[in-house]
């Protein structure tokens, strides 16, 4: 994806951020099935999860973020959602370094935008483990379908336009 244009970037994320948050819509109304109390998976489904999970890394790199995807993944599979967090994060811890040099080689990183970031993060973990852990799932499974949600529009309205 780093070879990707900027437009091309965008359709692609913004057109997979609200088929999640569609799917999340689904899931949360009852529509289709998803959650369970497992936290383990048979040989079968985690070999299905640990293939939709690498698809999901590889929309990690085109700046799909992985917690709600995840989250759905997860949900499908028949898992408890809180699963999601520690699923996500591992995922992530792999997954970056194996891709940010692929990126920085061929200068598609933005490094201001990288340690605004790396910055930014730092307190963000802070409010995610003392603020966000304390809300009700549901509550945040409604704030994560809005930002979403809102990104996807964002997204596909800016891939719209002809500077794009």
């Amino acid at each position: 994806m780093a070879n990707w244009s900027r437009r091309k970037v965008r359709l692609a994320i913004g057109s997979a951020l609200l088929v999640a948050a569609i799917i999340m819509v689904l899931r949360a109304e009852g529509f289709i099935p998803g959650g369970g109390n497992t936290l383990g998976l048979s040989p079968g489904r985690l070999a299905v999860g640990a293939a939709v999970n690498f698809f999901l890394g590889a929309l990690m790199t085109a700046g799909v973020g992985l917690y709600g995807p995840c989250m759905i993944l997860v949900s499908f599979l028949g898992m408890n959602q809180t699963a999601a967090f520690p699923i996500m994060m591992g995922s992530c811890a792999f997954l970056m370094p194996a891709a940010g040099p692929r990126f920085i080689a061929r200068r598609a990183i933005d490094s201001r935008a990288a340690l605004g970031l790396t910055l930014g993060g730092m307190p963000a973990v802070l409010v995610a483990a003392f603020v966000v852990r304390s809300l009700p799932l549901d509550a945040v499974r409604w704030l994560v379908v809005g930002v979403v949600t809102i990104a996807g529009i964002t997204l596909l309205d800016a891939a719209r336009r002809k500077d794009a």
